[in-house]
């Protein structure tokens, strides 16, 4: 399913940016997802962990991959959404084995601190949106790869009519 909807993806990403995109660009990521997620070899790779690391390696601002985060991680709860302990757990986990697969990742007790971190102060079991957004912005040491990332694409394509002598 995975390999199909990479696959749809990168051809629209083909059609809108001709001679840009490799053609076998779902190839690799699925064997990037796959190296990340099965790592056991069952062939299965949840699809929020998939999305998850689709999410932070796309090339969209900081906020809108911390938004889109929140809402396949959080669970509704009433009138409101919010995001558990266990699912923060689970969605640092699943980022931590981006940096993880190219040997930079962070051991569980990183996770534990972040988590402590997000919901420090708060007396509930969960955190509203605006309070896990607070906190991403904060840059969190186990994230701190997602932002600096996002610096080093966004300069990809700043260009300045200056001349070094």
């Amino acid at each position: 399913q995975i390999s199909g909807m990479l696959m749809k993806l990168f051809q629209r990403a083909r059609s809108g940016k001709p001679g840009q995109v490799d053609p076998r660009a779902a190839e690799f990521t699925l064997s990037l997802l796959v190296a990340m997620y099965d790592r056991s070899g069952t062939g299965y790779v949840k699809t929020r962990s998939a999305a998850a690391a689709l999410i932070s390696l796309s090339g969209d601002t900081l906020l809108a991959k911390y938004r889109a985060f929140f809402h396949f991680y959080a669970v509704p709860d009433g009138k409101a959404t919010l995001i558990t302990r266990s699912a923060l757990r689970s969605l640092l986990t699943d980022l931590n084995q981006i940096p993880a697969i190219v040997g930079e990742g962070c051991t569980l007790s990183c996770v534990e601190v972040a988590i402590h971190d997000c919901f420090h102060g708060v007396l509930n079991a969960a955190v509203v949106e605006e309070k896990f957004l607070s906190w991403l912005r904060s840059e969190p040491t186990v994230l701190l790869w997602l932002p600096t990332c996002y610096r080093l694409s966004a300069t990809e394509m700043v260009s300045h009519q200056a001349r070094c002598r």
